[in-house]
Formats: structure tokens, C-alpha cells, sequence
């Protein structure tokens, strides 16, 4: 099982101090987490696209690359890449450059995107967000899987002939996620391809993103990609953990409580307990994850968001650290013994 950092790249004021720091410092500190997810053990750092404030990542290629030229190991990925409103061209282009310059260490989350004003900026209507990523992604695919591509389509000009460059690394190219808070659609679309599902685990119960996992699981193995519990699932957390729980819940709530979304879950304790905010001591946080397994069943990828709502930075590498030190060493122990015990039965 695979643990990573993920982070949507906001710009937002500390609500404790109330100060905010500048684009500038704010890209430069995404930079300086991703090492520090390396260097403290994590499998994964992925970024999200937006182009609207209070974020600061509008080109997630660029951020993700020049991350690449300072990493060496760590698996880099979106999350996400809005399969909606970007060309399926220039995705296909950005992304397998990135694989280039990154030796191979890059994956693509997609997802539909959360800011109904995002579509017609980029010429696009919300309401056919669903085609949308399905025409996109078709397309996508034969983009890498062929040399020469002739399509046609609704949503944008045709292609006669055209081949995409730089093709994929090696004749590979990156896994695809496909990311999804409420769309049993994107469950099939991801199930019908052999490709990974991503669920957010945030803002809505466990419970709730459970029923889209079995889904998709169900959908896996009605495709002929094998049994459904060797699909290929990741699912999202908050992560705020301490030495122990009260300095932990104490320090997080007002950052939690002005969180515009990550509030609307409920009171912080309600969230701890039926969501993916992991908020505890380290023995806490490890069992509430665990926990994850027993909704979503055995998982490949778990991501903990640990800089947003105007979180210090200083407070984020104090996360990555404890969380290196003492969670992720028991989570891969316990997840292994899992998967042979599986593999066994």
C-alpha cells in the first residue's frame, strides 16, 4: 500500500493569526513539502488543479516538474487535473513530458472539477460536465495508446493524422485515477478502462463513499480486469496528528472550524469519527485509517492532506515528520500482514 501527501495549493489567511503569505511563498512551500514527503518516507505527493482564488496552482505540470528536479524517488501525480475544461491534447502532451523529465515517476488523478464558474472561462458548460470527461477521456486514451489519431467528436475540433508528443515513456503511460465526490458515472468510466478510482473521503461520511468504491468494484470485474477486490482504489484523509490527542483536537479545531468545506461535516469530533479527518495521537490516527478497510476494502493508495486552510507551514513539516516517524511504519507493517493474509486465503 502506497501513503502520500495531497494538497489543493489554497492561499488562505491563518485564521489564528490572521496572517496570509504571498503567492510566491505559498508556491515555494508546496515545493519544499513535497521534499520533505520524500525525505520522511511517504510514497506520494500530489497537487490539485484550480484557477481560481484563494489557489495558486493553475499549472500543475510546472509546479509538478520543477518538484520532479528537486525529488528523486517520490511518485508525483495530480490531484486533480480537470478532465472538463483542459484539452485532452495538451494533457496528453503535458503528462507524458512530465513522465519524461521525471524518469516515470508521475501519475494523473482526473476529476470534473468542484467550481461551476471554471467552465465557461474555458469555454464550457457545467451542465454537460458528465459528457464531457467521458468524450475527453476517450479520446485521451487513444491520444496514447495510438500513434496516429483520427476523431471526431462533439466538444471539440476533429483530429486527422495527429500524433501526440513526446509519446509516453517507454510505451507507458502514466496510471490514471479518476477522481469522484458524488458520480456513480466516473465509477463505470474508471471501472470500463482498468483504470484506479479515487475517492475523497472528505466532506461526506466514509459510509457514504463506500457505496461508490463497491460500485466501481463490481463494474471492475463485470470488465474482465480481474476479481473486484484487486480493483484499484485510493481514497483521501485530513491529517492533524500530535504527541497526543487533546493538543491535537485544540489546535485543529479553528482551522477546521474555518474551512468553508471541511466544516461542513459537522462538529470536529463528528468529523474524526465518521469521516477522513484523522485527527488524533499517532495510535489514533493509525486506527481510524486502518478503519478505512472496513469501507472501502483492501486499497491501494492512501493521501493525507496536511496543509490546508491557512495552516502554517512550519506546522505542515511538523506533520510530515511525526507522521513519518510514527504512523506510516505501523500502517505499511499492518497493510502488509493484510495483503498476505488475502493473498493466502
Amino acid at each position: 500500500m502506497e501513503f502520500g501527501i495531497f494538497g489543493v495549493g489554497d492561499l488562505t489567511r491563518d485564521p489564528v493569526d490572521g496572517t496570509r503569505v504571498s503567492e510566491h511563498e505559498r508556491i515555494k512551500a508546496i515545493t519544499r513539502i513535497a521534499e520533505h514527503a520524500e525525505q520522511a518516507g511517504f510514497d506520494v505527493f500530489a497537487i490539485g488543479e484550480h484557477h481560481n482564488p484563494p489557489f495558486v496552482n493553475g499549472s500543475v505540470t510546472t509546479l509538478l516538474a520543477h518538484i520532479a528536479a528537486r525529488t528523486s524517488r517520490i511518485t508525483l501525480s495530480s490531484a486533480t487535473t480537470l478532465i472538463t475544461t483542459n484539452d485532452p491534447v495538451k494533457i496528453a502532451e503535458d503528462y507524458a513530458m512530465l513522465q519524461h523529465l521525471a524518469d516515470g515517476r508521475v501519475d494523473l488523478m482526473l476529476g470534473r472539477g468542484n467550481t461551476a464558474e471554471v467552465y465557461p472561462w474555458f469555454g464550457q458548460d457545467v451542465r454537460l460536465g458528465i459528457p464531457l470527461a467521458v468524450e475527453n477521456y476517450a479520446l485521451l486514451r487513444r491520444l496514447w495508446d495510438e500513434e496516429q489519431v483520427d476523431w471526431e467528436g462533439r466538444f471539440r475540433a476533429p483530429l486527422a493524422g495527429f500524433t501526440s508528443v513526446p509519446r509516453p515513456l517507454d510505451g507507458v503511460p502514466p496510471l490514471v485515477w479518476h477522481g469522484s465526490i458524488r458520480s456513480p458515472q466516473i465509477a463505470e468510466q474508471a471501472a470500463r478502462h482498468g483504470d484506479g478510482f479515487f475517492v475523497n473521503n472528505l466532506f461526506m461520511t466514509t459510509e457514504y463513499f463506500a457505496q461508490f468504491v463497491d460500485l466501481y468494484r463490481e463494474r471492475w470485474e463485470h470488465h474482465g480486469h480481474g476479481p473486484a477486490d484487486r480493483a484499484i482504489v485510493g481514497a483521501g484523509a485530513a491529517l492533524y496528528v500530535r504527541p497526543n490527542s487533546q493538543d491535537a483536537f485544540r489546535e485543529y479545531e479553528p482551522y477546521y472550524n474555518a474551512h468553508p468545506v471541511l466544516s461542513s461535516s459537522g462538529p470536529l469530533a463528528e468529523a474524526a469519527r465518521t469521516t477522513g479527518a484523522l485527527v488524533g495521537s499517532p495510535d489514533q490516527v493509525i486506527e481510524r485509517t486502518l478503519s478505512f478497510r472496513e469501507h472501502f476494502g483492501p486499497y491501494r493508495r492512501q493521501l493525507f492532506g496536511v496543509d490546508m486552510g491557512g495552516l502554517p507551514e512550519r506546522v505542515t513539516h511538523e506533520l510530515i515528520d511525526l507522521a513519518g516517524r510514527e504512523v506510516l511504519p505501523v500502517l505499511r507493517r499492518e497493510t502488509a500482514i493484510d495483503t498476505t493474509m488475502t493473498r493466502s486465503t
